[in-house]
């Protein structure tokens, strides 16, 4: 392997981490984001858990002016909910479509995505080695 196809590879590999990593701090603060506009104008409800899943969970609730309310994007931290589930929901009352299961906020995004990160650096640094190891013969 030629140095000059090396130093492409190595950049690549270093572009597509970086890549990632800035994706899910993106992730991380989109999540904190949704959070500060739920709680500067915040409406609480019960909801009925609709379908349940680990990335995404479809509920259904009744803002104080009767309007039933079933996001298209889900409830956000949907994590361990069941199917059938009534469960105390905030949202945004300027937007009843951005829904978060109650007491739950970002800081439940923080471990995965820096797990992404982590396991994304370790590929890379592998990904890395093994080009010096190809340029060397």
């Amino acid at each position: 392997m030629t140095s000059r196809v090396a130093r492409r590879l190595r950049r690549g590999i270093v572009a597509v981490a970086t890549g990632i990593s800035v994706l899910a701090v993106i992730l991380v603060l989109a999540a904190w984001k949704d959070d500060v506009t739920i709680q500067s104008d915040m409406g609480v409800a019960s909801a009925e858990v609709i379908s349940a899943g680990s990335l995404r969970s479809a509920i259904s609730f009744v803002t104080p002016d009767g309007v039933t309310h079933s996001p298209k994007l889900g409830v956000l931290y949907p994590t361990k909910l069941v199917a059938g589930q009534t469960i105390d929901v905030e949202y945004a009352k300027s937007d009843p479509d951005l829904v978060r299961v109650a007491g739950r906020n970002a800081s439940v995004a923080i471990i995965p995505a820096g797990s992404v990160v982590v396991v994304t650096w370790l590929v890379a640094g592998a990904a890395l080695l093994l080009v010096r190891r190809l340029e060397r013969r």
